[in-house]
């Protein structure tokens, strides 16, 4: 019987997210008759209900591909990657992936980056609260053992490296769209969100810093992270950047690890 119903379940979710299926048998009206019109009904307002999630969601990405392309591209994301959970907030973590799987996108390759940074932010919005370091505690560490810090990064910071201007693109169409934002297909950016109030702040990075950033959230020690990130840039600033993790809120505690 549960095995049933799961199979009844499953195929009424697979009939919702593509149109092209036959309305499941056991969908009827109140005489009991199939109801092909009334599914086609609910199945709309279903698809619409989470493209308009996705609008909500990537606001860059509605704006840079225009609203009726977006709409379309979210109908097929939608009939290939139905939601898994009944939170609307947790849907569409894979749109990305699903952009540069994309052919008719192909030529668009920074697409895919900007469906990540506007993710990153909403994930960084939505991520847990926690208290940064007691200054006190790092002002305590002996010099000598600096190096042997590890940091934990707080909840809500992300990191998005990218071979495309992601931010500037971000900026302009999101947060600056008043056209104040002058883009350089050329330029590389990285990314650091974090969120030390209520407001989710993005940090743009020198390639140093981020693979610095990257260290620290494998796990890494101070020195082995600065070792990362020199190896990147030469001329790396420990000082600066370690000003930048404290600074922005993107740590929530550290501890020091000589093993």
């Amino acid at each position: 019987m549960a095995e049933q119903a799961c199979a009844s379940s499953a195929a009424l979710v697979a009939a919702l997210m593509q149109p092209d299926l036959p309305v499941p048998e056991n969908v009827t009206g109140p005489d009991g008759a199939p109801a092909p019109k009334r599914f086609g009904v609910y199945r709309n307002n279903v698809i619409v209900s989470l493209t308009e999630a996705l609008m909500a969601t990537y606001p860059a990405l509605v704006r840079l591909l225009g609203e009726e392309y977006f709409r379309a591209l979210a109908r097929l994301y939608v009939s290939a990657e139905p939601p898994s959970s009944p939170v609307l907030l947790a849907y569409g973590g894979s749109f990305a992936s699903f952009i540069a799987g994309f052919p008719p996108l192909a030529g668009y390759p920074y697409l895919p980056d900007v469906a990540r940074l506007e993710w990153a932010w909403l994930e960084a919005y939505h991520a847990a609260d926690r208290a940064p370091p007691d200054p006190a505690q790092l002002a305590a560490v002996p010099p000598e053992q600096l190096g042997a810090l590890r940091f934990t990064l707080h909840p809500a910071c992300r990191l998005i490296v990218s071979s495309y201007p992601v931010l500037d693109l971000v900026r302009a169409n999101r947060f600056e769209v008043d056209g104040g934002v002058e883009v350089d297909p050329g330029q590389r950016q990285s990314v650091l969100l974090t969120r030390p109030g209520i407001n989710v702040i993005l940090h743009p990075l020198q390639a140093g810093e981020a693979a610095f950033m990257a260290a620290l959230a494998a796990g890494d020690r101070l020195a082995e992270a600065a070792g990362s990130a020199l190896t990147v840039d030469p001329a790396f600033d420990l000082a600066t950047a370690i000003g930048l993790l404290l600074r922005s809120g993107a740590a929530c505690e550290c501890q020091i690890d000589l093993a």
